[in-house]
């Protein structure tokens, strides 16, 4: 992605003229179909931003979609959400298929104005996944989000009145919604690999301590955490509050609680000398976190094994 062209595009009408699509018949929402979308080398030559939100499943594109710092295979039944002004490109890797199909829909913030849609939108965890986080749908759910695309077609393609944005929203709610609810599926159902994330977040932790990195850098980051796992930070945290119960910052936290008891209970280290070892720039922080964890301050802790 590094050092291509940008393309902005501020308009769903741009987006439909970039594509060799007709103007959309509505400025600030729009379906398309995957396959009436026009490729050309140019369109891998760049990358693209946009202003509006776009939710798509695409299928045999023979391309890698490119979004974050990975990269993503158009296989059946996979689901994508890209944000505003996040940046994503595509490389083909031969020809696209005559059989590419699949839909995207368009869908400007200006349209969920003055809504309750307009604030929860931004909630939605997955619009900040990267690329290889992608919901991967059954045929039953992709069936499911069909069926609600269908119905947001129909009524912006009828003759729009006062009731039809509340019905569009509501659509767009519930196709959400299930998005969530097949999420937390996908969490259930891949547990190996999420098992493996979780013990390679623990590896992390060890070798960022036992190499001394706090002491330079401070205590770890949760994008530090994340970008050493290669996923997004919402991810990282919506996988292991799945898996465990507690976010990322949490595990961070229990990690550093067990260290510090350590460190309490087996040296003659100062509590100040324990935070400055653990990366805490102030021992304040480092006492005020320990006593929220376990219910007594640090040299309280410590008097037990004396």
């Amino acid at each position: 992605m590094p050092g291509k062209k940008i393309i902005h595009l501020k308009s769903i009408t741009e987006f439909h003229r970039s594509r060799g699509l007709e103007a959309p018949q509505h400025p600030l929402i729009s379906i398309v179909n995957y396959a009436d979308i026009q490729l050309s080398a140019d369109t891998a030559d760049v990358n693209w931003v946009c202003d509006f939100y776009s939710i798509a499943v695409k299928r045999n594109l023979n391309a890698k979609l490119h979004y974050g710092q990975q990269e993503y295979d158009f296989d059946e039944g996979v689901m994508f959400f890209i944000a505003p002004g996040q940046v994503y490109g595509v490389s083909f890797e031969g020809a696209a298929t005559w059989e590419r199909s699949g839909w995207i829909l368009l869908l400007h913030p200006d349209f969920l104005w003055n809504t309750s849609l307009g604030t929860s939108i931004k909630g939605y965890e997955y619009f900040g996944y990267s690329a290889n986080e992608a919901l991967h749908l059954s045929e039953k759910e992709e069936a499911t989000m069909k069926g609600i695309i269908d119905n947001i077609r129909q009524e912006y393609h009828n003759n729009l009145d006062r009731f039809s944005q509340n019905i569009i929203i509501a659509q767009i709610e519930t196709l959400l919604f299930y998005a969530d609810r097949f999420y937390q599926r996908q969490f259930i159902t891949r547990k190996i690999s999420n098992h493996k994330i979780l013990s390679r977040f623990e590896i992390i932790l060890n070798e960022y301590f036992s190499s001394c990195k706090q002491i330079n850098s401070g205590l770890p980051s949760v994008q530090y955490i994340a970008d050493s796992l290669n996923v997004s930070p919402n991810y990282l945290s919506g996988l292991l509050k799945s898996l465990t119960g507690e976010t990322t910052q949490q595990h961070i936290h229990n990690y550093l609680i067990e260290k510090a008891k350590e460190r309490l209970s087996a040296t003659t280290l100062s509590v100040s000398e324990i935070a400055y070892e653990l990366g805490f720039e102030h021992p304040q922080s480092f006492s005020k976190l320990f006593k929220l964890k376990t219910d007594v301050s640090p040299l309280e802790f410590r008097a037990k094994f004396n």
